[in-house]
């Protein structure tokens, strides 16, 4: 099992469709609070890239702050993509009753300084496939959008198709962040 797991519940029915039209305006507020916080993790990262890379230790509070940050920019995309409707907390920490759950281990006692130092090369076909899983997560949430708005339901097969994308961009969020040193898989695994 991957460490970080992606957990979505699936509300199919009764989708609200005054929120599905305006849902690039209603997201505006978190899209912003999550690219201020993701420019802190990004300079976290590359902080604690140097920590790895020269002592083999993940710095906890780094550690910390980028996990609370993946969490949260997941369940915002979570919100924005269509997968859910309930509006997303604002904090980094865990949201056990949010429709949306992501599970990040604790920090491991030490990282490869190999693995870490050419985490970019390393992660060259994480990069390629999550450029995929975008544009198939892209195209799904145009055609939800259309579903929800004339239905007020969002098909199974649609949603699993989503669930599976933003879980792998999740877990390539959590690879980048140097959360966890293995590949994510290309499959969706829940738990």
């Amino acid at each position: 099992m991957y460490p970080i797991s992606y957990e979505a519940d699936a509300v199919l029915e009764g989708r609200n469709r005054l929120t599905t039209f305006f849902r690039s305006f209603v997201a505006i507020p978190w899209q912003i609070v999550a690219g201020l916080i993701g420019i802190a993790a990004f300079f976290a990262a590359v902080i604690a890239w140097f920590a790895i890379v020269f002592t083999g230790r993940y710095p906890e509070g780094l550690y910390n702050f980028n996990a609370g940050f993946l969490r949260m920019s997941s369940r915002v995309n979570a919100f924005y993509y269509l997968l859910i409707d309930e509006l997303p907390p604002f904090g980094l920490e865990e949201a056990p009753n949010y429709p949306v759950r992501i599970g990040v281990p604790a920090a491991l006692d030490s990282y490869s300084r190999l693995k870490t130092g050419l985490r970019l090369i390393l992660g060259i076909p994480v990069m390629i496939l999550g450029l995929i899983q975008s544009l198939i997560l892209t195209v799904c949430a145009i055609i939800a959008w259309f579903m929800i708005l004339f239905t007020g339901r969002l098909s199974e097969g649609l949603f699993n198709l989503m669930r599976s994308a933003l879980a792998y961009l999740a877990r390539a969020g959590g690879y980048f962040l140097l959360i966890t040193e293995d590949w994510p898989p290309f499959s969706y695994e829940e738990g």
